[in-house]
């Protein structure tokens, strides 16, 4: 067993290599074929010179994704948000190559298979950097009902002070979140700042439709998150540049009661593939920030302590 995981350690290698070859390229090659390869290889190598259980090989295939994880967080290559992140879809794929192999074991010569695990990722990895898909504009949505007019909430939305010490268990993990807005300016033009635990969005205002739209676009991002690792100041490159906010807006509509309904969207783009499978991780956490503004809001809102925005 020790040969075959350290067989599908060789194919994480490869992988790697031709990430870094290709300029950091976080898709499929990196997250669908390294683990299918792995799994595959494995239990391939695992299996060559006598027989086993099916059973025995799904353990081996499982077991190349925990190996190769392990190695990129002792390396210092990834951190273990990310690798949790990424480990269902890796799982998954691994399980299915260890199936294949096992299938085919008496099938596939051993040239074959090795030239299989070695150079699928790669060859997927690179392919994806010379076709350079274009990466999507995703749209997050979030609202709450506040008992307060327009008038007041925009007051607090346009910027708001510090919010309180974060409980959530999520941003105790290291994914970035708020803390507090500030803006330089009155009107289309303005700078707004929303500062994050790991730094600012610069947003220039584009839209000042007092009280009932603010737009902007995000000019600078901060990273995402910090790294858990037992190496301070881990910092991965797909923590630059791979999850972008590209705007977004605060929307205050009146409600017959005298309140306000109030709507904050954010539109961004993701530089990891498969992009199905990203979205619903990233976009789970804008979910979690966005009432982590909201709700901030709607108190001082309904409390009528306005937090010194601008009317």
């Amino acid at each position: 067993m020790i040969g075959a995981l350290l067989f599908s350690l060789l194919i994480c290698a490869t992988a790697m290599g031709a990430g870094l070859l290709a300029g950091g390229v976080y898709g499929f090659g990196l997250f669908c074929a390294t683990p299918f390869a792995g799994g595959f290889g494995s239990v391939w190598w695992f299996t060559r010179a006598e027989m086993h259980t099916s059973r025995e090989c799904t353990q081996v295939a499982l077991a190349s994704v925990l190996a190769m994880g392990a190695a990129l967080l002792a390396l210092r290559v990834e951190g273990l948000i990310c690798l949790l992140m990424a480990s269902p879809l890796a799982l998954l794929l691994a399980w299915i190559g260890g199936k294949c192999a096992y299938m085919f074991r008496r099938r596939v010569q051993w040239n074959v298979a090795i030239g299989l695990c070695l150079i699928l990722s790669p060859g997927v990895t690179l392919a994806e950097f010379t076709a350079r898909p274009e990466p999507p504009t995703f749209e997050v949505r979030s609202s709450v009902d506040i008992a307060a007019p327009p008038e007041t909430v925009w007051r607090n939305v346009v910027e708001f002070s510090e919010l309180p010490a974060e409980r959530e268990w999520l941003f105790h993990t290291g994914v970035a979140y708020p803390l507090k807005a500030t803006i330089r300016g009155h009107g289309p033009g303005a700078i707004r700042e929303c500062v994050f635990s790991t730094g600012a969005f610069v947003e220039p205002i584009e839209i000042w439709d007092a009280p009932r739209l603010l737009r902007f676009t995000v000019t600078q991002n901060p990273s995402p998150m910090q790294e858990l690792s037992p190496w301070p100041g881990l910092h991965p490159p797909h923590l630059d540049g791979y999850l972008v906010s590209k705007r977004g807006q605060f929307k205050l509509t009146p409600t017959p009661s005298g309140g306000t309904h109030f709507e904050g969207t954010t539109w961004y783009r993701r530089h990891l593939w498969p992009a199905a499978y990203w979205s619903l991780r990233s976009d789970y956490i804008i979910h979690r920030i966005h009432p982590r503004v909201l709700d901030h809001i709607q108190r001082a809102s309904e409390g009528d302590t306005p937090t010194r925005g601008p009317a």
